[in-house]
């Protein structure tokens, strides 16, 4: 069956569901208590990835020192981490609508568990870059994570579930960046990975202990386990009839879009070789042989994906008229939080009068509010959704980060003033974010939940992996001389960071164009609960 024609059965059954209970049912359907237990622990892995990730930023300074690397060659620690989680995403939507979402989060939780150990022991960058890789394929848990959560939680409220665990990233990188300075600073970066091997360890036990799930992907806690295989038995009898081919992955799809996204982010990486190496001519063919490569792997990816019978992503879901928006929208959000993640521990540590000449603590403190505030309002976010609809909050949060980065862009001189611009960010985003997912969730056949978030996923770590590569190709191409000590050395410039925040503007301004534009088409198509 086509996504669309399921769509229009399920929406019709949802509305004259929606006007026979009236608009008192959203307030009246209650969260079962299995579905908040669920929900913990699977806030748990959110609160250890984002963890994981902020103890780091704080390091960025310290890597490119100890790797002897450019500031933007540094921006490929973060984006080799997403490269990796964006191919593994929808890979991982599609293995656990095969194999079950319990099996599949497991198992990468195991492999992010390896990661984490060999980032520690890196000794160059290119060790690194490849443990990175390795981590980033734990990227791809969230899109079961979600997945799970659309299935335990009745769908008026699933905003809300969407909310708390983006509330439990905030609260992983409130003790990331509250600890990650301290830790760095008084026992090397290397430290920072170490400290998550236990808590991965613990969590992989918890889940295999505490969540069962069926084939169906129906978490359930405390049910017996007899009945639990009884009803799997019946499941598998009836699942002899489904066409074996509906497990097929998508290799070739995965493998086209590898080489998509990797090698247009190495065009932004070789822009400053091919401007500032001695050998002109060579840097340019470089250039032009990655954004080739870029271009022809973005038309075999489009034509493999649009003849398979199994698309690793499906146009018909993701062109739908409300789903590409609101993921363009979630790409918008990934890009301009990980811009600023590369931006800001460079702009704090660099020496005045371009920076503030701060160490690894006070970077984590100059973007704590951002994440205190995340962590506050990410759950009043799925609760503001929950009672406006979708609509409102996504535009407001578009304002608000269009606002938030015109500040950064007009008043970055002091410690105070980002900060405060960081916090009012972290409302934007917040807002933004979990109103476009709740769109994405809600105006998906249930059937094709996993896929469809692995897609969405997919589009936030795009984005994600775009802007760390952006801010480092902006601030290897606009640097100063200053001495330092009797040495002169380059630094990013001024112009730099002005040029990483007005095109944050400029993003910001788009994601505004395009929540307009989703709730005109919301509107007509009448979907329910996201009005």
């Amino acid at each position: 069956m086509r996504p669309s024609a399921h769509r229009n059965n399920t929406d019709n059954s949802n509305s004259a569901s929606s006007n026979l209970h009236g608009s008192s049912s959203s307030s009246s359907t209650k969260i079962p208590a299995s579905a908040w237990k669920v929900l913990a622990i699977l806030s748990c892995i959110a609160t250890m990835v984002m963890y994981a990730e902020t103890m780091l930023i704080p390091a960025i300074p310290d890597l490119i020192k100890d790797f002897h690397v450019s500031y933007s060659m540094s921006s490929w620690i973060l984006t080799a981490y997403l490269v990796s989680g964006a191919v593994m995403t929808p890979i991982a939507g599609k293995l656990s609508d095969i194999y079950g979402r319990k099996k599949i989060l497991l198992i990468i939780m195991v492999v992010y568990a390896m990661g984490v150990s060999l980032s520690g022991v890196a000794t160059n960058i290119y060790f690194m870059l490849i443990a990175r890789a390795i981590q980033g394929i734990g990227m791809s848990m969230f899109a079961i994570a979600f997945g799970i959560v659309r299935d335990v939680f009745p769908r008026e409220k699933i905003s809300i579930g969407q909310g708390v665990i983006t509330s439990m990233f905030a609260s992983g990188a409130v003790i990331g960046l509250a600890l990650g300075g301290i830790i760095i600073q008084n026992y090397g970066w290397r430290t920072t990975f170490f400290t998550i091997i236990p808590i991965a360890i613990a969590l992989l036990l918890i889940i295999r202990r505490l969540i069962n799930v069926n084939d169906g992907g129906e978490p359930q806690i405390g049910r017996k386990q007899s009945q639990i295989i009884k009803d799997k038995n019946i499941r598998e009898t009836k699942n002899d009839t489904i066409d074996k081919s509906a497990n097929h992955i998508d290799i070739k799809g995965a493998i086209a879009l590898a080489a998509t996204v990797t090698s247009f982010l190495l065009v932004l990486t070789f822009i400053e070789t091919a401007d500032n190496s001695t050998n002109s001519t060579a840097s340019t063919q470089v250039l032009v042989s990655f954004l080739s490569v870029g271009i022809v792997s973005l038309i075999l990816f489009v034509f493999i994906e649009t003849r398979a019978k199994h698309p690793l992503v499906d146009f018909r879901l993701m062109l739908h008229k409300s789903i590409l928006p609101a993921n363009l929208i979630i790409m918008l959000v990934g890009l301009s939080m990980f811009m600023v993640f590369q931006t800001i521990p460079i702009l704090v540590r660099n020496p005045g009068p371009i920076g503030f000449g701060e160490d690894a603590i006070s970077t984590g403190k100059v973007q704590l509010p951002f994440a205190i505030i995340l962590l506050v309002f990410g759950p009043t976010s799925g609760f503001i959704v929950s009672k406006l609809g979708s609509l409102k909050p996504i535009i407001l949060g578009a304002f608000i980060t269009s606002a938030a980065f015109t500040g950064l862009l007009l008043f970055h001189s002091t410690e105070l003033l980002v900060s405060t611009s960081l916090a009012l960010l972290s409302v934007g985003l917040s807002l933004t974010s979990v109103g476009a997912m709740n769109v994405i969730i809600l105006s998906t056949p249930r059937e094709f939940t996993g896929i469809s978030l692995g897609m969405s996923s997919l589009m936030r770590i795009i984005g994600a992996a775009i802007g760390p590569a952006l801010a480092g190709m902006y601030m290897q191409t606009n640097q100063s001389l200053l001495n330092i000590h009797g040495i002169a050395q380059y630094f990013p410039s001024s112009n730099s960071f002005n040029l990483i925040f007005l095109s944050a503007v400029g993003f910001s301004i788009v994601s505004i164009a395009l929540a307009i534009i989703l709730r005109q088409r919301v509107i007509k198509m009448a979907i329910p609960n996201l009005a």
